[in-house]
């Protein structure tokens, strides 16, 4: 039964197909390695176990008749727990919803994965209302790094990160905002993709507006393109979402990296200071893009680093998602979101707008950029993970997660796809991810870039944790 949660996800429609195993059997495994794992890493808010292997016995009749009901049917996957899933609470990491609901409707992604026959294993883990970059809060506590307990899996979809990391399932459903699919897919090891804007739909929007984005984070690339085409399709309750892709994600994410002009920038221009260990597990992998035909040269997109702007941007939706609470249930807040809620309040249309200013500038910047180059490569982040339960790592000098998270939050504030993949680990063994951004749309060249990788031995570079 172990052996299963070692799957992917299209290993694992593979072997439906060949009756190989059933979809039971798999949702079983799942359902004990995430019960396995809880304990050390607290990855999951609830476990869903009796949905969960109904939809799977449902599943297995129909793969047993040869009549799969879509791309992913019977297959394993968490919904993090931002994202509305029906029947089930959606607390938000806040002890100030209430979890009576009710919760009669999914959010987009989710009900595309309903109907495609996945198997929902339970909500996993995040911050209050996601607003940081590390997963602890009031309700759940600190969620912890499956390589070493004693730091952080990352935010805010640390959860997903630490299941998909420990075979609690091979897919996961995790939102971004300013980096949190990324960066927790970067401590943990595994794959992430921050699509393009609107390419796949968000439904409640979010008060964090255009920065919100829904992402995949799997095993590898080529799961994250099966995913993608099930959640990259339209949806009437998101009036910005895109329209249909113009292509299969699948098929766009072949054909290597050969010919492909990519711009390696391993400091943002010198503005960002990397660990050794990070830059040095970068380099070769960039280093093996080379190999495998691309052309590749260190260049810097041409921006400041734009973290006011994008402060005042995520504090003024912090202060709108908190808004209308009564000022007792204020107290029952994270104290740091209570801190930036209360700087949100202070800020002013002018403020806001000259902040939409910088981005549009940023925008037009990176669009300008690619014109050049199909690719930007950077670290994802400039550290492993550090301690558990702190917002920053000690001593650091930061004061908000920002400062530790330069190369994630300006493309969410572009709008652009955005991946990152394992690429190998640090001194003590920790994980180290390389970020790929592409031009808004070429989400595909994205997973086309991280595919290769993998099937270069690269993103498979980082050991299983828990293996």
């Amino acid at each position: 039964m172990s052996e299963l949660t070692e799957l992917t996800a299209v290993r694992l429609v593979e072997g439906y197909r060949r009756g190989e195993f059933s979809p039971v059997e798999v949702t079983r495994a799942a359902l004990e390695r995430a019960e396995e794992i809880q304990p050390e890493v607290n990855a999951f808010v609830r476990l869903l176990a009796e949905d969960a292997l109904e939809r799977a016995a449902a599943s297995r009749e129909r793969w047993r008749r040869g009549e799969p009901c879509g791309l992913l049917d019977g297959v394993p996957v968490t919904v993090k727990d931002i994202l509305l899933l029906r029947g089930a609470p959606t607390l938000k990491g806040s002890r100030t919803v209430d979890p009576a609901g009710p919760w009669e409707e999914d959010a987009p992604s989710v009900a595309r994965l309903r109907e495609h026959g996945a198997v929902f294993l339970g909500k996993t883990t995040t911050p209050e209302f996601g607003w940081k970059g590390v997963t602890d809060s009031p309700l759940t506590g600190v969620t912890r790094n499956p390589h070493d307990p004693g730091r952080t899996a990352g935010g805010s979809s640390g959860g997903a990160a630490a299941a998909v990391a420990l075979g609690a399932g091979p897919l996961a459903l995790g939102t971004d905002g300013g980096g949190s699919v990324r960066i927790p897919a970067a401590f943990c090891g595994i794959f992430a993709l921050k699509p393009t804007y609107g390419r796949v739909p968000l439904y409640p929007a979010s008060a964090f507006g255009t920065l919100a984005h829904v992402g995949p984070m799997t095993r590898d690339a080529a799961d994250a393109a099966l995913l993608m085409e099930v959640i990259g399709a339209p949806d009437s309750r998101d009036w910005s979402a895109l329209g249909p892709a113009p292509g299969s994600f699948r098929e766009g994410s072949a054909g290597g990296v050969r010919g492909l002009r990519v711009a390696y920038s391993s400091s943002l221009g010198g503005q960002v200071r990397v660990r050794p260990g990070v830059a040095a597990a970068v380099r070769r992998a960039v280093e093996r893009l080379a190999g495998l035909g691309a052309y590749v040269e260190e260049a810097d997109p041409d921006f400041s680093e734009p973290v006011e702007a994008f402060h005042t941007l995520w504090f003024a939706g912090a202060a709108r998602v908190t808004q209308r609470l009564p000022r007792d249930r204020r107290e029952m807040l994270d104290p740091g979101l209570r801190e930036i809620c209360a700087a949100g309040a202070r800020l002013s249309a002018l403020d806001y707008l000259a902040a939409v200013d910088v981005r549009m500038d940023l925008g037009r910047r990176m669009g300008r950029f690619h014109d050049t180059y199909d690719l930007l490569v950077t670290p994802t982040l400039p550290i492993t993970a550090f301690e558990a339960g702190a917002e920053v790592p000690k001593g650091s000098g930061h004061r908000r997660w920002t400062g530790w998270t330069p190369f994630t939050y300006p493309f969410n504030m572009t709008q652009q796809p955005a991946a990152t993949v394992p690429v190998g680990t640090d001194a003590d063994g920790l994980p180290v991810g390389l970020q790929l951004v592409a031009a808004r749309h070429r989400d595909a060249l994205v997973l086309r870039a991280a595919h290769a990788l993998y099937e270069a031995g690269v993103g498979a570079g980082v050991t299983r944790a828990g293996s």
